[in-house]
């Protein structure tokens, strides 16, 4: 993704090659040391939603709530190289986000409004 707000920008395309439904999936990439802002760790909780899950979805290329544009960049980014970004809608108003660094030395989840 060429800037962090066009997730939002972009109509929701949930649809996608490369999301795995069933089974067991390889990584796609290495994580890095993983963390997680203030924010998004409260939301989880609120929810009583696990971060492995999400992680899980987002190393094997679920990228959840981004359109076909995003999963495309993210798909050159797996091949050249760049960062990697998932959302995932948690309520109708309530968003997570996990991005992966260019270099792959960490993965972060946050809020929107923390980045």
């Amino acid at each position: 993704m060429t800037e962090t707000s066009q997730a939002a920008a972009c109509p929701n395309d949930s649809s996608s090659a490369s999301s795995q439904k069933a089974g067991v999936s390889l990584p796609l990439f290495p994580l890095g040391q993983v963390l997680a802002t203030p924010g998004a760790l409260e939301l989880l909780q609120t929810y009583q939603l696990s971060p492995l899950s999400f992680i899980q979805r987002h190393v094997v290329g679920d990228w959840g709530d981004i359109c076909t544009e995003d999963r495309q960049v993210n798909a050159d980014a797996l091949q050249y190289g760049s960062r990697l970004m998932s959302v995932y809608a948690i309520t109708p108003t309530e968003t997570l986000w996990i991005i992966t660094e260019a270099d792959r030395s960490c993965t972060t989840l946050l809020l929107p409004q923390e980045y």
